[in-house]
């Protein structure tokens, strides 16, 4: 059995020959010719095209291209690991919050003595 992709390389080929053969007949400017010989190839081209959409059986075609049960295994794969990381995001930003606190009391603590220091000396 013929494979769509070679079916369609095959039409092809053969309008470009077949394109080639009329033009060269018909006409005897060079860029006629390969304006025709383009054209010919174009039109065979999408007839191919056109046959093979007719033919080809789309829920088939579907069915191979999209496995939609790997996809939902995938995707709940991928849910449970974006929670499992959003939960270890939110426990680094509290202990970073946590410790920002701590900083900034350790830092007003520091602050105070020297302030009562400098007060005391006036």
């Amino acid at each position: 059995m013929i494979t769509q992709d070679n079916f369609i390389y095959f039409f092809t080929v053969c309008g470009f020959f077949i394109g080639l053969i009329f033009s060269i007949i018909n006409f005897t400017l060079p860029e006629n010719i390969l304006l025709y010989t383009l054209e010919i190839t174009f039109f065979f081209y999408l007839l191919a095209h056109i046959s093979v959409i007719n033919f080809m059986d789309a829920k088939d075609f579907g069915l191979k291209l999209f496995d939609k049960k790997e996809y939902e295994k995938i995707s709940d794969y991928f849910g449970i690991e974006l929670d499992n990381r959003e939960k270890a995001m939110d426990a680094l930003l509290l202990e970073i919050e946590k410790m920002n606190k701590e900083h900034t009391e350790e830092f007003k603590n520091e602050k105070e003595p020297k302030l009562n220091a400098d007060k005391k000396a006036a």
